[in-house]
């Protein structure tokens, strides 16, 4: 690090600079992913004098000064330098600036239009709706290392990963108060012992980064690089993963690079040019979200995404990303007319730039921590997106499968009645099942905006709803893929989710409500001890139909499958309200086959239809295969058998 003697009424220090040459060559060609370390602020000693870095990339501005409560926001008092190389990064050290200290840049564009800008690369922001930047330092003495030790055995593929989706500021809240959201201090005595209960391997949290639009649920993103300072500081975000970790519980964070909002104060125009979005708002404008579409084209935004990526894996031990809007990023056309939007330079709509990010984004993550997962959000059927990018593929760990969630979600919305007609909505997933690395969700976008509750959607009176939700949980956990679930769901809430509300905890002290929890806490425990329901989730060697051609008692059947031949699970669901005796379902072994799980047992508000503890495999041929049970079905209920 370059310095000098820092003389006593010199305001800001020119020369000091935490950016080496070969930063800067990375920098210019798009290949540095560290730049956190590099740029923003940075509290630190030069000359001999305590005070922070400022460093921020304005290529294009006239002038930069750092304004804030230090210098009663005077733009004149505290000017930064742009660098000679080039490089467009204005720097300097301006003393006795120290942590939580509030700034902001005031940029000055060549056309003389002037500007306060929040720190693209800032560590912390003022809690909403104000807005200056906070200087911060991060140090946390981190106590998860058995978590970071072993986490590689629990986001492996062939590991179960049961995710329970969470918006912070709506899953618990304090009526005494205001009915104010936990704080994430709160959070940390509260949430981790519950998602350990209830049987849950990882929660994935909807956007935490800085945003200030309450309503956008945090995917309208202006702090790339702070958790949002409604719930406390980064390190109380800090102690909450840490508290997740010390009983087993993996984090997946939301992470939006399909757009920002255009607040003034944020990327958008940041240094009076189209620096982060593109300039031709067909490519740069996204009228779906009244938002700005970064230039993926460009090197330096590039750098500036990718750091993002990496340094919530890095700084907050994050376990996963779940990207947001990735269909958004592939195709030129997305919500778009004709007319509005630019072919390729093959004439086609798919967007070379997003393609060649998201590839690049998954080799770095990969490459700096190869023991988490990243989850494409990715509504189309673009072939690939969880294969590496070396064989053509997008390089994603995992993708959700968007139509297993609105085929399922539409059977089991039908009247039992009328599902024989329907029967196709619940086994067609099978048969791509396998060309991706599915996780099955069942999101938050489900139950909001008028759609209802996931207990609210089934058919039936109160006692069928709750029925058809356990039956849909238990073919949920059956099927091939990952899991998630939004907060909320596991308690079969009758409220549709408002970012304003939170979960209806109150519905817990009913026996239906309290039992449903029960069966997903069950269900989540099945999946994580039985093998035969996790090893193979992403091999077609896992799974094997029974009989998927009952459609007109609605009943499926099918085996699920482990490594071992000793891990064969059966699975029969009957998805009408009339119980089946006697229904005879072929199995590939003999001898006495235990019932691990019935939907319908009373411990869960079921009527107890089952059978005993388990049945007898007879030498009668079934199905194609050389012996068969003899099986008592639930109405509206599944039933998991295993081989003694």
């Amino acid at each position: 690090m370059k310095t000098k003697q820092l003389k006593k009424k010199e305001n800001v220090l020119h020369g000091v600079s935490l950016l080496t040459d070969h930063d800067i060559y990375l920098f210019k060609e798009g290949n540095h992913f560290k730049l956190y370390e590099k740029l923003g602020s940075h509290v630190m000693t030069a000359g001999g004098v305590e005070g922070t870095l400022f460093a921020v990339w304005a290529p294009n501005a006239e002038g930069v000064s750092v304004v804030g409560d230090f210098n009663q926001w005077d733009k004149h008092a505290h000017a930064l330098k742009v660098r000679e190389d080039g490089s467009g990064i204005w720097e300097g050290f301006i003393p006795d600036v120290g942590h939580g200290t509030l700034y902001k840049y005031l940029i000055r564009s060549r056309h003389h239009h002037e500007a306060e800008k929040g720190d693209p690369y800032a560590f912390s922001w003022e809690a909403p709706p104000r807005t200056a930047s906070l200087v911060w330092n991060l140090d946390y003495h981190w106590e998860d290392g058995a978590w970071m030790k072993d986490r590689h055995a629990r986001n492996s593929l062939s590991a179960p990963i049961s995710v329970y989706e969470l918006h912070i500021g709506s899953w618990r809240r304090v009526p005494e108060e205001n009915n104010r959201s936990l704080t994430y201090r709160e959070m940390a005595a509260y949430l981790p012992e519950y998602l350990k209960d209830s049987g849950f391997t990882h929660v994935e949290f909807m956007p935490v980064m800085e945003h200030p639009f309450y309503g956008s649920w945090g995917y309208q993103i202006t702090g790339y690089f702070a958790p949002t300072s409604r719930y406390g500081t980064p390190q109380d975000f800090m102690l909450l993963i840490e508290r997740l970790h010390q009983e087993g519980i993996g984090v997946i964070l939301d992470w939006v690079p399909s757009h920002f909002p255009d607040d003034a104060h944020g990327l958008v125009f940041f240094d009076g040019t189209h620096l982060y979005e593109h300039q031709d708002w067909r490519k740069g404008f996204h009228p779906e979200w009244t938002s700005y579409i970064f230039n993926y084209g460009r090197y330096e935004v590039r750098n500036f995404l990718i750091s993002s990526a990496l340094f919530w894996l890095d700084k907050y031990h994050g376990d996963g990303l779940r990207i947001d809007g990735v269909a958004s990023m592939l195709y030129l056309d997305y919500a778009r007319k004709e007319g509005e939007w630019i072919p390729n330079l093959y004439g086609g709509k798919e967007n070379l730039e997003a393609i060649a990010f998201l590839r690049s984004l998954n080799r770095e993550v990969y490459r700096a921590f190869p023991d988490v997962q990243t989850i494409a959000e990715e509504s189309t059927s673009w072939p690939m997106v969880s294969r590496p990018a070396h064989v053509g593929g997008l390089g994603f760990g995992m993708k959700w499968n968007m139509g297993w969630m609105h085929d399922t979600l539409e059977y089991f919305s039908t009247d039992p009645v009328f599902r024989k007609y329907h029967h196709n909505d619940i086994t067609f997933s099978i048969w791509y099942a396998f060309f991706e690395n599915f996780m099955l969700p069942l999101s938050h976008d489900e139950v909001v905006y008028g759609k209802g509750a996931l207990a609210g959607k089934m058919p039936g009176n109160h006692r069928q709803k709750i029925a058809n939700l356990r039956l849909l949980f238990g073919y949920h956990f059956a099927h091939p893929g990952k899991k998630l679930v939004f907060m909320g769901g596991e308690i079969g809430q009758w409220a549709e989710w408002s970012h304003e509300g939170c979960v209806e905890w109150h519905l817990m002290q009913f026996q239906a409500h309290y039992g449903l929890w029960l069966w997903v806490r069950d269900l989540n425990n099945l999946y994580r001890n039985e093998p035969a329901l996790h090893e193979l989730d992403f091999d077609g060697a896992g799974f094997e139909w029974v009989d998927f051609s009952d459609q007109d008692n609605s009943i499926i059947s099918f085996l699920r499958k482990g490594r071992s031949s000793h891990d064969t699970v059966l699975v029969v669901m009957n998805c009408t309200p009339v119980p089946r005796f006697d229904y005879k379902v072929g199995v590939p072994f003999g001898g006495f086959w235990r019932e691990m799980l019935n939907s319908d047992a009373q411990i869960y508000g079921g009527d107890g239809f089952g059978n005993l503890g388990g049945r007898e495999a007879g030498p009668d041929h079934c199905h194609g295969r050389g012996h068969s049970l003899s099986l008592t079905l639930p109405p509206l209920g599944i039933v998991i058998f295993k081989k003694q």
